[in-house]
């Protein structure tokens, strides 16, 4: 049958696929609209479950807000090519930005929740898998109460970090502040946040080497306390040097501001996800193989 040329925009305003798909679905369907958007979401599904199985270890991580929250969201795919791709940007702000207005907390809340164009984020990240021709994933987010200043920083769309500041009126500061969190990677605000477990297993570590380079037994533990001191200092907030001033730790700098630190969050693109190697000769080979 004819398909006519109005009927294809028609179909492709109504599910934003691409003009020969919307024609090839019309034609298979036999002018049917209804059938039609079945066989491009069957499809576009298809394609999406093909990719699922893909590592994603690049992409981008935003940070929105309002007056009475921030949304720090990372969302992954295959290739940095891909993250800079207009179509992926759109999808990570648009997630962003239905956490924020719909108050969302988890990851479940957000997979069923409704959009403009789609039934579910879950079927729009699906629609936008068989778009970009990679796998996505919405790897993680968290949404705060603004009660106290915000201080917000993106370096390179790779690096974001929040951070909230009590008893302190100026912005400035708390972006100073998360700037200092997304360079020198703190995991805790001071050491009385660390977990007594985490002490522990480190002291025994460090207690097992000193015993095995033979250091005395009556001076292991005062060694013992003074690594333990320096190498936690490291991972808080309050114990780092302050990379404006590395003369100061951050707990210096910021009572000399009168201000304190009420929490902070730091998400880096794709750490912690484990890249497949592969070796370039041998994927090679495997393709001419796959030829023969």
């Amino acid at each position: 049958m004819t398909i006519k040329a109005i009927d294809v925009k028609k179909l492709r305003e109504i599910t934003n696929a691409g003009m020969m798909d919307c024609k090839k679905a019309l034609i298979e369907s036999n002018g049917d609209f209804e059938k039609a958007k079945t066989i491009l979401k069957e499809k576009g599904q298809s394609k999406a479950d093909s990719k699922s199985g893909r590592t994603t270890a690049q992409g981008l991580v935003v940070i929105q807000s309002n007056e009475d929250h921030a949304v720090i969201l990372e969302v992954n795919c295959e290739t940095d090519f891909a993250a800079k791709d207009d179509l992926f940007t759109e999808f990570v702000d648009r997630v962003a930005s239905i956490i924020l207005q719909n108050d969302l907390d988890d990851m479940e809340q957000l997979d069923k929740q409704k959009t403009d164009d789609f039934d579910t984020v879950e079927e729009y990240r699906k629609f936008a898998i068989s778009k970009l021709g990679e796998n996505i994933t919405i790897r993680r987010f968290k949404r705060i109460h603004l009660d106290g200043i915000l201080g917000r920083y993106i370096h390179g769309s790779k690096i974001a970090s929040l951070v909230l500041l009590d008893h302190h009126d100026s912005a400035e500061l708390a972006k100073d502040v998360a700037m200092h969190v997304a360079a020198s990677r703190p995991e805790y605000i001071s050491n009385s946040d660390i977990p007594e477990e985490v002490i522990k297993e480190e002291s025994r570590i460090l207690r097992v080497q000193l015993e095995q380079e033979g250091k005395p037994e009556e001076i292991i533990d005062k060694i013992v306390d003074g690594k333990i001191k320096k190498q936690f200092d490291q991972l808080t907030l309050m114990g780092q040097e302050y990379v404006k001033d590395p003369d100061i730790t951050v707990e210096k700098f910021l009572k000399d501001q009168d201000a304190s630190v009420k929490s902070f969050i730091r998400y880096e693109v794709g750490e912690g996800i484990e890249l497949d190697q592969v070796n370039f000769a041998d994927e090679v080979k495997a393709q001419v193989d796959a030829l023969k």
